[in-house]
């Protein structure tokens, strides 16, 4: 005796689109969120982001890429990190949330060696220079030349919209930025799209065979 039949239906390539991207507009969502909280709660968040060289302000690694000085701050973070995030999303969810740890990790550390003791940073923009320097430096990482070469063409229309304002926020930035969660936040991902990836293996003389 059998049991009842089971349909199962497969996702349409929309909706596996939909879901990969919703991790970016997720992290986004959460950002807004806390910034309307900040806004109408008592005090200020911003205390809680990372603090250089106070071994206290470490949890700032996590907490700060969420937290925003201002309004102004949050929106000029958002267009960049959803374009750049969903790209690198494109690669699946936990893709995405690995090049984010890496570039969270790698970019507080990073501006907390390296920037004025006591200083106070904020903001999302260690992420979306980690997501730029991934979809970059994933040209070079291991994989089928399709993919490499689509990453190129990717990487080079980044570059287009993007690279000045990059490298901006690294050389020459205005006082009150901090261009060391620029530069490691970019190093973050750029070593995200290397590490931990297999090289292709080359098919066998003869073709490769079902059985």
């Amino acid at each position: 005796m059998t049991g009842p039949d089971v349909i199962r239906t497969a996702d349409s390539p929309r909706s596996r689109a939909l879901g990969r991207f919703a991790s970016p507009v997720l992290l986004v969502a959460a950002m807004w969120l806390i910034q309307a909280a900040d806004a109408v709660l008592p005090g200020s968040f911003t205390g809680f982001g990372l603090r250089s060289w106070d071994l206290t302000g470490l949890g700032g690694i996590v907490v700060g890429p969420l937290l925003h000085a201002d309004w102004a701050h949050l929106i000029g973070n958002t267009v960049p990190l959803l374009v750049l995030g969903c790209l690198v999303a494109v690669e699946g969810a936990r893709r995405f949330w690995a090049v984010t740890a890496f570039a969270a990790v790698i970019g507080g550390l990073g501006t907390w060696i390296l920037n004025a003791p006591g200083a106070l940073t904020v903001g999302a923009s260690g992420l979306v220079f980690g997501y730029f320097g991934y979809t970059i430096m994933r040209v070079f990482a291991p994989g089928r030349v399709s993919h490499r070469v689509l990453y190129a063409v990717i990487a080079i229309i980044v570059i287009g919209l993007y690279g000045g304002s990059m490298l901006a926020g690294v050389v020459g930035v205005r006082e009150g930025i901090s261009w060391q969660a620029h530069l490691f936040g970019a190093v973050g991902g750029g070593l995200a799209a290397l590490i931990g990836r297999r090289p292709v293996p080359r098919a066998r003389a003869g073709g490769v065979r079902g059985g």
